[in-house]
């Protein structure tokens, strides 16, 4: 841990890449449903298509997380090969996913996708500990969140950007629109630029005592003795983590048991008691991609947007 204070634009090129990150979360979240339909899935299987991308991130991250802590390169550091090697697979992912011919090709990248965000995304989270006092860490989490805000409001906001300067937004039936093409194309560079810029401003400093570092590491390796770390740290977070944890893992579930009731059900059977006002649907009807949703909308099973 740190103790040096960072400037503001230090703290902001060690966070940019979530710039990045985000470009992918909001593209992948406002259009693999569409691009779902569009090459033939129903509405009713759309939840099960998206269940594989969240469960391999519940995989990854910590898995990522363990490795990163044992990690050190001579030029590249603790963290950033992992920035690196996230976010040319998702970039590669965000590309060629709006190309995908057939419904298993585009469930496959979006798998990819959501695993490589996570193999960008938890280390970017550790640096802000590894880099940054005590008395810094929140302010280091606000300028990740005002990146994160940024990047969700313009990648939202491609497919309908790209039909407002000319590109096409209609397409053959089976096909995605070029609005949508182009979107994805630019957020995979967004994605790759914004990593890079945090992985060439930013440095890392090496374990103390390196020497001892790689010795513990050789002595605690093996598969079984990951599985054994991981699972304690796990038991030893902190209380307010696991009801952060909780929530966010009932939200998940909540999705899917909207998008998974029939159509006539009202919104009411969608909500738990415990959350009167959220609802959060899977899927959305057929419609042009670049269509800009209004701020709250029905979806067909009755669930607000």
């Amino acid at each position: 841990m740190s103790t040096k204070k960072l400037s503001f634009w230090q703290i902001w090129n060690m966070s940019f890449g979530f710039l990045g990150i985000q470009f992918g979360f909001a593209l992948q979240g406002g259009n693999m449903s569409r691009i779902f339909q569009t090459l033939g899935a129903t509405e009713d299987s759309i939840p099960m298509l998206w269940i594989a991308a969240p469960l391999t991130g519940l995989i990854v991250q910590p898995i990522i997380g363990y490795l990163s802590d044992r990690t050190w390169h001579p030029k590249f550091g603790r963290r950033r090969p992992y920035f690196l090697l996230g976010a040319i697979l998702s970039s590669l992912a965000l590309f060629f996913v709006p190309y995908s011919s057939t419904l298993w090709m585009a469930a496959g990248f979006l798998w990819i996708m959501d695993a490589s965000i996570n193999i960008s995304m938890e280390p970017f989270r550790a640096l802000v500990a590894d880099k940054l006092p005590d008395s810094q860490r929140s302010y280091g989490f606000v300028v990740q969140t005002l990146i994160i805000g940024v990047g969700t409001w313009v990648a939202s906001n491609l497919p309908w950007f790209m039909s407002y300067l000319g590109v096409s937004d209609k397409a053959p039936e089976g096909h995605v629109p070029d609005s949508v093409i182009w979107s994805f194309a630019i957020g995979a560079l967004v994605f790759l630029g914004s990593i890079l810029w945090s992985v060439f401003t930013t440095t890392e400093e090496p374990p103390t005592d390196l020497e001892a570092f790689r010795k513990q590491n050789a002595e605690s390796s093996g598969l079984f003795n990951g599985l054994i770390e991981i699972a304690e740290n796990f038991k030893s977070m902190p209380a307010v983590m696991w009801k952060l944890g909780w929530c966010n893992s009932s939200v998940g579930l909540l999705s899917l048991r909207c998008g998974l009731l029939p159509r006539q059900h009202s919104l009411s059977t969608c909500i738990t008691p415990r959350c009167p006002n959220m609802a959060m649907p899977i899927s959305m009807p057929k419609t042009n991609f670049t269509t800009k949703p209004p701020t709250s909308s029905v979806a067909p099973w009755g669930c607000m947007v």
